[in-house]
């Protein structure tokens, strides 16, 4: 029995067994890091041979056999001799590859496949992510656009205020998410290849092997960076790159987590109003004690991971502010956390955003009813305007709507009944000339001003050009979520 539940007796992280894709938990995981690694000395030793090293095709045939075998117990064993992951792997290559051995590795350092690496997973990580965030944006605008004349309260301040429309609401949740594909995008675009830089960055072993030809040493990085399918590489580097290309991307992520944690608390607080809901199966159980209820669970899950990824911002300034000279090794463990846990996180987070997004759920009459208790308080203007213009006197109409605004807000406040001004103005004979006008006075739709329009413009000029980028590569639909 413990050799069947072994799986289940250490750590697993829940971005692993319970939120984050398959897809980007494999760019993470150990066996594309170390067969990455492989091919980065396949590439390496390619271009060499291209410069002139005595380097045979045999080799390198070799060296593509073994890419994706890797013997990860032959591997810990050799670091648990060598205290050096990258030279552990060099050897067990080695054993793998005997023909290829005394040319793996050839001239380069550590960072040469470990930052290499890291780089190659962040530029699919990002295209990963990019395409899902389009993908809510592009279902959060068909809702918004549905949507786009339903007036509901406006709140400031968590307080009833002037009228939006439900459309127009969410048109504010896209447009900080289109600012976050901006930045994301900013990050992809702006990726660059460590490249072939040696050991404190200065390419002295590179130049030793090639005789001192630095044309040749230049032509090896510009070689290997565009054979990793990188255009550009990193002028200059330490033994590192900048750790301020980490602390730039997390930051983007962080700043997505702001913003899906922004739009998943309004989407909590018009639950609780009974206005909108998020998705919920039929078999799904909102409460183990009251059976009832319908939580927003996925809207909670994605709160409870954006807290998780807008912390991680700390880790990677922090890593680039204490990376000493050319390098220090303080950063190796708190990358391995932070980079692979704020994609995952931010993974996980638009995966259930983009379910909730596919099956949002409006209760019109609901928020009719809402608005119902507050508009006769925010028409009070009109009505005196109104009045005013059927001969009434301003001053003598306001302190007639002061007075019966006092009394229908203490039938609320005081004895918790329903907000009855209409029917007090309606019952006044001072109001008799305005009557027939009272229902169009009152109509919510004349109380939202542009909102309609402003969520068709903003659609059309500022959404569907970004949808336009990704073409058929947006992704629209997410599998079952686990809870």
């Amino acid at each position: 029995m413990a050799e069947l539940n072994a799986e289940f007796r250490g750590y697993r992280s829940p971005l692993s067994t319970r939120y984050a894709s398959k897809e980007m938990q494999y760019l993470f995981s150990d066996q594309h890091k170390f067969s990455t690694w492989r091919k980065l000395w396949i590439l390496l030793a390619k271009a060499e041979k291209a410069l002139g090293l005595d380097i045979s095709e045999a080799q390198i045939a070799e060296m593509e056999k073994h890419v994706e075998d890797i013997d990860f117990k032959a591997a810990a064993a050799e670091e648990a001799l060598t205290r050096h992951d990258v030279m552990a792997h060099v050897h067990v290559f080695a054993k793998q590859c005997p023909l290829a051995a005394p040319i793996i590795h050839l001239g380069a350092t550590s960072c040469f496949v470990g930052d290499n690496t890291d780089l190659l997973v962040l530029k699919d990580a990002l295209d990963q992510l990019l395409p899902k965030l389009v993908g809510v944006i592009k279902q959060l605008a068909h809702f918004a656009m549905q949507y786009r004349e339903l007036p509901t309260l406006g709140f400031t301040h968590l307080q009833p205020a002037q009228l939006t429309t439900v459309g127009k609401r969410c048109s504010l949740w896209i447009q900080d998410l289109l600012m976050d594909e901006r930045a994301l995008r900013a990050c992809r675009d702006n990726l660059r290849f460590r490249g072939v830089k040696g050991t404190t960055g200065t390419q002295a072993s590179f130049l030793q092997l090639f005789a001192g030809d630095g044309a040749k040493v230049r032509q090896l990085d510009q070689t290997v960076t565009r054979l990793a399918g990188f255009e550009r590489y990193y002028a200059v580097t330490g033994q590192t790159y900048s750790r301020k290309v980490d602390l730039e991307i997390v930051s983007a992520l962080a700043s997505l987590g702001a913003t899906v944690h922004k739009m998943c608390s309004d989407l909590r607080l018009l639950a609780s109003r009974k206005e909108l809901e998020e998705p919920f199966e039929q078999t799904q159980i909102g409460s183990s004690a009251m059976p009832y209820k319908r939580n927003p669970m996925r809207s909670e899950r994605c709160c409870a991971l954006a807290r998780h990824l807008i912390t991680l911002q700390a880790n990677a300034a922090n890593t680039l502010a204490t990376q000493w000279l050319e390098r220090t090794l303080d950063d190796s463990a708190n990358r391995r956390l932070t980079l692979s846990e704020a994609f995952l996180s931010a993974d996980a987070c638009l995966l259930t955003l983009l379910n909730i997004s596919q099956g949002l759920v409006v209760y019109p009459k609901v928020i009719e009813r809402n608005i119902a208790q507050e508009l006769p308080f925010m028409s009070t203007e009109n009505v005196i305007m109104a009045m005013v213009k059927a001969g009434g006197d301003r001053q003598v109409c306001h302190e007639k709507i002061r007075v019966l605004s006092h009394e229908a807000g203490a039938q609320v406040k005081q004895h918790g009944k329903d907000n009855d001004l209409v029917e007090r103005i309606r019952a006044d004979p001072y109001f008799a000339p305005i009557l027939g006008q009272l229902s169009r006075i009152l109509d919510p739709k004349t109380f939202t001003g542009r909102a309609a329009e402003q969520v068709v413009e903003f659609v059309t000029e500022e959404v569907n050009p970004v949808v336009a980028l990704y073409a058929d590569r947006v992704v629209t639909k997410s599998a079952q979520l686990n809870i």
